[in-house]
């Protein structure tokens, strides 16, 4: 009688936790609007998820948060009936590669070949080879899918140390992962390649590089003008150069970052003091350290 007792409890607690991680799936709800003609962009769940439906299927540039898989299927569905056919991955965080394993094994997963070693590093990627990549590429790559054409191109070292632009030239529109989160201070993950006093070059690399953009998502923002990843690259280049100023007169890396100055015309970006991530403390105690202080 108790070993009944007990297996009917186990049993319903079982049941409950298979209940409440599907009721968590359901109530992910990725929001889906039009950027251009065929590309649409999906927000929700971590990073900015840009789909391209084309003659033969959707691509991806990134899957969100893990669980995020149906809740991306359920948008895509409003505006296609298509099978997702390819996943480009900007870049190795778990906001922007965590749904990737959702995907059928026949979806063709690419990256930088520096992600690809970065995502083999992941716990949550473990055992789960569906979710890694199947094709890498160096500096640029070009794929081409029911008619259009997509540009991948790594600029260098900045957020990481494996960061994919991609354009979609017939659209004039970019997706820049997190190398352009938006107004505000990027996160230089250190631990996957990133760097500060590096950024600014990445950036005025592909500013320089790429030619006829118009619109542009960031990795965590409303789409943007090109005239904002300009501005932004300009910004990234004050930070370092004020952080710099301020090694050379000799002070700290604290009083670094309490004295940071930047032009008035960045008087709007995001300087977080505080969180794990992006701080004005963390970034320039890395510049400090990459410049042998």
């Amino acid at each position: 009688m108790r070993r009944s007792v007990v297996l009917g409890v186990l049993l319903g607690v079982g049941m409950a936790m298979v209940g409440a991680r599907a009721l968590t799936a359901q109530q992910n709800t990725a929001a889906i609007q039009n950027v251009r003609d065929n590309l649409y962009l999906l927000t929700g769940g971590g990073g900015n998820t840009a789909a391209l439906v084309t003659d033969d299927g959707v691509v991806l540039v990134d899957t969100k948060l893990a669980n995020w898989g149906p809740a991306i299927m359920s948008a895509l569905k409003t505006v296609t009936d298509k099978p997702v056919t390819t996943i480009i991955n900007t870049h190795t965080h778990g906001d922007h590669v965590g749904s990737n394993e959702f995907f059928p094994a026949d979806v063709q997963v690419v990256v930088h070949e520096n992600t690809r070693a970065n995502m083999a590093r992941m716990d949550a990627l473990k055992d789960k080879p569906q979710a890694m990549p199947d094709r890498t590429y160096q500096d640029r790559l070009t794929l081409t899918t029911g008619g259009q054409s997509i540009e991948l191109y790594h600029f260098g070292p900045a957020h990481t140390n494996g960061d994919t632009m991609v354009v979609f030239p017939q659209l004039r529109v970019l997706h820049t992962g997190d190398l352009f989160p938006g107004k505000s201070l990027p996160f230089m993950d250190s631990s996957n390649g990133g760097t500060g006093l590096r950024y600014p070059d990445t950036m005025e690399k592909a500013v320089s590089t790429l030619k006829g953009v118009e619109r542009v998502i960031p990795g965590h923002s409303p789409v943007m003008a090109w005239s904002d990843l300009v501005e932004f690259s300009e910004f990234t280049r004050a930070f370092v150069t004020s952080v710099q100023a301020s090694l050379k007169a000799g002070r700290t890396a604290e009083q670094a970052a309490a004295e940071l100055k930047l032009p008035e015309r960045f008087k709007g970006y995001s300087l977080p003091t505080t969180g794990n991530f992006a701080t004005v403390a963390s970034a320039v105690a890395l510049i400090y350290k990459e410049s042998g202080r």
